[in-house]
């Protein structure tokens, strides 16, 4: 860990410190501005309709869920892509390989459901392969500071506004049709999702949802409890949950959390008062009422499931 890094965990530390133990005011309530206003302003074209889905629907203030896969099984995924808003292909948690997953997107290309590869870390060479594979959507776990969500954004997105290089790949043949020009408008479609689950992430809410090309930052609720060790009930776990809504609204981005439940009303356990807020879910129900076959269901992108 470098110095600055580990500077700007301990800055974090002693912020929340104070939180959660009284000994300091709450921050103030975010703005009262669209959710998502700092995506929308970094767009270069924002009158064109997006051939990205979900970003599509998350821009018109729609809440979006997704259908893991996390195996080769290209029927599944053609049929799932049919009535979700985005696949996530687990690849941070299973042995799937790039080439299965080129496989996928290539048997159904364009579909309702936007491709989105979680990834086991930010290197530019997983976001290189994923990108040129055609996912119009990265995901990077486990982000605990504006450094981390820097290079993950950095690297989804061609010059001038990152430093993807250009490669060959199916990418191009996939989504550059009907005169859509890949080249030009893919930094628009690429949606680049970080994920806080860790106290430390959440301390650094507000610098990591201010970093340039993040789109959204998704809490996470099973890794919170197994890094800070508060059970889902715990106010300090929802204080947690919190600070990373404040943050990432101040900050004009989108905010997701892993459980569907917080897209709901009620109390901790069965939903969040703030549950509007919360736009972008994983595996909750299809927008169309279509279940998976028996013994196809998607694996959950959490060990377990935690309220």
């Amino acid at each position: 860990m470098t110095r600055h890094v580990l500077l700007v965990a301990l800055l974090g530390s002693f912020v929340t410190g104070a939180l959660l133990h009284g000994q300091g005011a709450r921050l103030p309530a975010p703005a009262e501005r669209e959710q998502g206003w700092a995506v929308r302003q970094s767009l270069n074209d924002p009158n064109t309709r997006l051939y990205n889905n979900v970003k599509q629907k998350l821009l018109d203030g729609k809440q979006v869920t997704c259908f893991t896969i996390s195996k080769l099984d290209v029927a599944l995924y053609c049929e799932a892509a049919k009535h979700y808003d985005f696949i996530w292909f687990e690849m941070q948690h299973s042995t799937m390989s790039f080439k299965d997953v080129e496989t996928m997107i290539a048997a159904c290309p364009r579909p309702v459901a936007t491709p989105v590869i979680r990834l086991p870390d930010a290197s530019e060479g997983n976001i290189q392969k994923a990108t040129d594979i055609g996912a119009l959507g990265i995901d990077i776990p486990t982000v605990d500071t504006p450094e981390q969500a820097m290079q993950a954004a950095r690297y989804a997105r061609y010059p001038p506004e990152g430093r993807r290089s250009q490669g060959t790949g199916q990418a191009a043949a996939i989504w550059g049709v009907n005169g859509v020009d890949y080249r030009k408008t893919i930094n628009d479609n690429m949606l680049v999702i970080v994920q806080i689950e860790t106290p430390v992430g959440a301390w650094n809410a507000l610098p990591i949802a201010q970093q340039p090309g993040v789109d959204v930052v998704l809490a996470s609720n099973g890794d919170m409890t197994n890094f800070s060790g508060y059970a889902g009930s715990d106010p300090r776990y929802q204080q947690l949950f919190t600070q990373v809504r404040d943050g990432v609204l101040r900050a004009g981005k989108f905010l997701g959390a892993v459980t569907p439940s917080y897209g709901k009303p009620g109390a901790p356990g069965v939903g969040r008062p703030d549950f509007a807020d919360w736009r972008l879910f994983c595996n909750g129900d299809a927008f169309d009422g279509w279940k998976a076959p028996k013994g196809a269901a998607s694996e959950e992108p959490v060990a377990r499931p935690v309220r």
